[in-house]
């Protein structure tokens, strides 16, 4: 039966826009200030006239490659597409400067690769009884669940604690700007009309990352991006030894970004976190993150295209969209009359699987569009720094606008970059501010959602075997960094008695 759907999903017009969405996708994932939810915005109306396997298949190619095309222009330019690929500059720029490039492109993009199939794969076979686990979450699973992003953030800052926790409070300053979550009462607004609601996460993302960055080549006068001229020479195409090396990496980053996907709310930024934060911990060389570590990168593009298939697993099965983007494609399912639930796979079982199984070939185009594209996109990095900066600027500008279609943020942007620039010649980590600021006021919310549901019974209800084990996760998370300073005191001290 099986191979009936996969027929019907690789047919001659589905196959047609399937190419179409997967080209669409990956351009608007690695335009500044687009996104998936730009893309399935766009072509909503369009797949109304168009068959629903078609029109479900085309949304689906266009979530997948946007969810990758943020890569290849944060690992050479330092500049996120999206939200989503910000951990990728952490460890993939370095390597662009250092000359690689072409190899940071094919890690990313064999990465992305590994974490859409095995995303698409689990919603296949087991999405069924992970959404029941799923649906359980109530605002204290969600609470915990979100904390473990946050505590991640003392593993980050560990070898330099008073920088990263400086960073974290100015993210979680900043979070806490706009409309309150709970009252629905602005604050810490000044008076500004037009941070009434919130501080926007694009424009401060791209301040702090591409215009810092802008500024930091104007300072140095630096002719090009790259240092050397291999980052356009060589392949993108990994030795297979190098890839053994890291398939472990990449199979369970991919699974943890695909169980963090099924959580509604958790997001990318929480899958990303928690496999940069285990990768660091289980290398030979801790140190070698965020300078350019091939492991980084690897961890954090598996993760980020793992979360696709798992946020679709709670909408496809229960109608609970797992992130802002799956709210989306749940319009393209109530457009063509399709409810989703458990007999969305009993009544219109052929569409259901077939889109599965479009989303499973689009991965593949984040293949080609990676590996046939690397030599093209690595010349960037060779661009000179006088034509780069102005266009790279006036991009980053352009999509701080289209946003929110305003003109105040290109301020925004331009004072985020300004701070982003001091902190990187001060040597203050980014990635706690980006924790901190995408699941400040998430965090929040879910906490004081909790207080007031649960009252007096909070800890009758943490007591409880769910609530228990993501508690101990945090704990071992929040543990865990200083595991090694531990046991070096007890190997000190047990010298000292044996002495």
């Amino acid at each position: 039966m099986f191979l009936e759907y996969v027929a019907q999903a690789l047919s001659f017009t589905n196959v047609l826009w399937l190419t179409i969405g997967s080209v669409v996708g990956a351009i608007l994932g690695a335009l500044p200030g687009m996104s998936a939810d730009t893309g399935i915005a766009i072509f909503l109306p369009l797949t109304f006239n168009l068959e629903p396997m078609t029109g479900l298949i085309t949304l689906g190619a266009i979530y997948v490659t946007a969810s990758y095309g943020g890569n290849i222009t944060a690992v050479l330019i330092n500049t996120p597409g999206t939200s989503d690929s910000l951990f990728m500059t952490l460890d993939g720029y370095p390597m662009t400067v250092r000359g690689q490039g072409l190899q940071a492109v094919g890690i990313t993009t064999v990465s992305a690769f590994i974490g859409g199939i095995i995303g698409s794969v689990v919603l296949l076979f087991i999405a069924p009884p992970l959404a029941q686990i799923a649906v359980r979450f109530g605002p204290l699973e969600l609470f915990l669940t979100t904390m473990m992003g946050i505590v991640i953030i003392v593993g980050l800052s560990k070898d330099g604690m008073l920088k990263g926790l400086i960073s974290a409070m100015l993210g979680f300053l900043c979070a806490e700007i706009g409309l309150d979550g709970i009252t629905g009462m602005t604050r810490l607004n000044f008076g500004i009309n037009q941070l009434y609601d919130e501080l926007p996460l694009l424009p401060v993302v791209l301040g702090m990352f591409a215009v810092s960055q802008v500024m930091i080549l104007v300072a140095e006068k630096r002719k090009t991006i790259a240092i050397g001229e291999e980052a356009i020479k060589g392949s993108a195409i990994i030795p297979f030894k190098e890839q053994m090396k890291m398939l472990t990496t990449n199979v369970w980053s991919s699974i943890i970004g695909t169980v963090v996907g099924i959580i509604p709310g958790a997001g990318t930024t929480v899958a990303a976190g928690i496999s940069y934060n285990i990768a660091k911990k289980t290398d030979p060389n801790p140190d070698t993150f965020g300078k350019g570590n091939k492991r980084g990168l690897a961890c954090v593009s598996a993760a980020n295209n793992g979360v696709v298939g798992g946020s679709l697993v709670p909408l496809l099965t229960l109608g609970i969209p797992g992130n802002g983007t799956s709210a989306l494609f749940l319009g393209g399912l109530l457009i063509h009359g399709l409810a989703p639930g458990p007999k969305l796979f009993s009544q219109h079982a052929s569409i259901a699987y077939g889109l599965i199984f479009g989303i499973l070939a689009a991965n593949f185009f984040i293949l080609l569009i990676g590996m046939f594209g690397a030599p093209i996109y690595a010349k960037i990095t060779k661009v000179p720094n006088s034509i780069l900066i102005p266009v790279v600027g006036a991009f980053c500008i352009l999509g701080a606008y289209t946003f929110r279609n305003m003109a105040f943020d290109m301020l925004v942007i331009l004072v985020f970059g300004i701070i982003g620039y001091y902190m990187t010649r001060a040597n203050f980590s980014m990635a706690p501010f980006v924790l901190a600021f995408v699941l400040g006021k998430n965090v929040e919310i879910q906490f004081r959602r909790t207080m007031q549901l649960l009252g007096g019974n909070f800890a009758e209800t943490l007591f409880r075997p769910l609530p228990m084990a993501l508690l101990a996760i945090d704990l071992i998370f929040l543990l865990s960094p200083f595991w090694p300073d531990f046991k070096r005191w007890l190997d000190r001290k047990k010298n000292a008695q044996a002495a």
